[in-house]
């Protein structure tokens, strides 16, 4: 086992907790009566989660607003917790988006924030917490990845590329935890119904995917949970997920990048 036990003096800090699989991943641990420090730009979405876990699992709901792609706001938020009452039982990386372009016409400070959010400030957090953890000698990361890791993806390059960097990461310090009593898990879910294509402007391309494919923002939390509590390296949630990565990693990318190319090209088409 690699999660802790719930504990009165510990928390769970969730990055992304105003929706989608961070929402989920809150309120499955507060199930299973662990305490939660939600962190997302949006306070008033924290707030009302917060008041939700309190009142349905007894448990203690700390919220902390703040933009992790401002590096000021994300030392404050460091500092604030490591200062904080509780020791950090876990951290669930959640905090991310992505885009839907051809780069060179996509805004360059969009992209460059991606960048910031999807890997500075999963690569800093879970430095800045992790030492701890292996001191004690407990504790989970669980760092959200996504079957996007496994293959370069024409006209969603730069986030490909972050989450490439989220998988490699993790499997890497996964292998140097090995026997500390310290997990990192790399969670590859495939299309999550979410927020995620609104925000990356491609919501018609979610119409388009597969049913094996889809998958709820429950059930992505719910295989994360479960892996940190076994100390996995690395889950895909459900069997279309795994046979995309396992293509991904083995289709030659000469065949593999026209592909892709298509069907985003298509995407992008309907949308204008």
């Amino acid at each position: 086992m690699s999660l802790p036990s719930p504990q009165s003096d510990a928390t769970v800090l969730i990055t992304g907790a105003s929706a989608g699989i961070g929402t989920e991943l809150a309120r499955q641990l507060a199930a299973r009566g662990h305490n939660v420090t939600l962190v997302a730009r949006r306070e008033d979405r924290l707030s009302e989660l917060a008041e939700e876990l309190r009142l349905s699992n007894g448990i203690v709901a700390d919220i902390h607003p703040c933009d992790l792609a401002d590096d000021t706001a994300r030392e404050r938020l460091i500092e604030t917790v490591k200062g904080g009452e509780r020791q950090l039982a876990a951290v669930c990386n959640n905090a991310g988006y992505g885009s839907f372009g051809a780069f060179h016409e996509l805004d360059l400070e969009g992209e460059v924030r991606m960048v910031r959010l999807n890997v500075l400030a999963l690569h800093e957090l879970t430095g800045s917490f992790l030492p701890a953890m292996v001191a004690r000698g407990s504790g989970a990361i669980l760092n959200l990845a996504s079957i996007a890791a496994f293959q370069p993806i024409p006209h969603n390059a730069t986030y490909a590329a972050t989450k490439a960097f989220v998988h490699s990461f993790s499997e890497a310090i996964s292998a140097e935890l090995h026997g500390t009593g310290v997990s990192v898990t790399s969670l590859c879910p495939g299309p999550v119904e979410t927020e995620f294509g609104e925000v990356a402007g491609v919501g018609e391309l979610e119409s388009q995917i597969p049913g094996f494919m889809a998958q709820s923002a429950a059930e992505v939390a719910g295989a994360g949970i479960e892996a940190m509590v076994k100390g996995r390296r690395s889950v895909f949630p459900g069997v279309g997920p795994r046979v995309a990565a396992f293509g991904g990693r083995f289709i030659p990318r000469s065949a593999l990048l026209p592909v892709a190319a298509r069907v985003t090209e298509r995407a992008l088409r309907g949308r204008r």
